[in-house]
């Protein structure tokens, strides 16, 4: 759970981290706030790794504690520990919640899914962290489906193409996750390797 300030967060890490800065206005601001700075100086490789670090968990929301969790898994498994460690984190209840539009923020979607508003294989959980493997159902729960922020998601998402990994029908609001994220490094804000190296340390 983040609870700085965004535009701040922003300001620091990049403005793509965050719904709410990836608009046209913020950008511009930012182009000029950069032009009247002295020159950044040079940032050392911890730096860097830092900043990294930072930017993937901001973006998903996770606090300290919980990334370092997530690290300390993938590095243990064989294999490719990035790819490892960026399915662990897509694969968050919340962020699936996000990725299938039925929030429009992960925030919101973290407040949705411990509100209760959402069922794995038909069971309710209200654990923004829960770990979904392939094969799970995610729906709306009857009892919230006739609130607003779901009665006109038919209408809404009906073009709306989630990720290959997901499978979702607006019109019963239900999902499946039909495989494992992939991750692909130019599509990413911030560079896994880095994050890896941090830890490492």
């Amino acid at each position: 759970m983040i609870s700085k300030p965004r535009y701040k967060i922003a300001r620091r890490l990049g403005h793509g981290l965050f719904e709410k800065t990836q608009t046209q206005k913020f950008a511009l601001r930012e182009g000029r706030r950069k032009e009247v700075r002295e020159r950044p100086r040079a940032k050392s490789e911890f730096g860097i790794q830092l900043l990294e670090k930072q930017k993937a968990r901001y973006f998903y929301g996770v606090n300290e504690r919980q990334f370092s969790k997530y690290v300390e898994q993938a590095l243990l498994k064989k294999g490719a520990n990035d790819q490892l460690l960026f399915e662990r984190l897509e694969t968050r209840l919340d962020n699936v919640v996000c990725r299938l539009h039925l929030a429009p923020t992960r925030r919101a979607s973290r407040q949705m899914v411990s509100h209760g508003h959402i069922l794995v294989n038909g069971i309710r959980v209200n654990v923004p962290s829960y770990n979904l493997k392939v094969g799970d159902k995610i729906a709306v729960r009857e009892g919230s489906a006739k609130k607003i922020i779901f009665a006109d998601m038919p209408e809404k998402l009906k073009d709306y193409t989630p990720p290959s990994w997901l499978k979702f029908d607006a019109v019963s609001r239900t999902g499946e996750m039909q495989g494992k994220p992939k991750m692909i490094k130019s599509e990413l804000l911030f560079d896994m390797a880095a994050v890896l190296e941090f830890y490492r340390r």
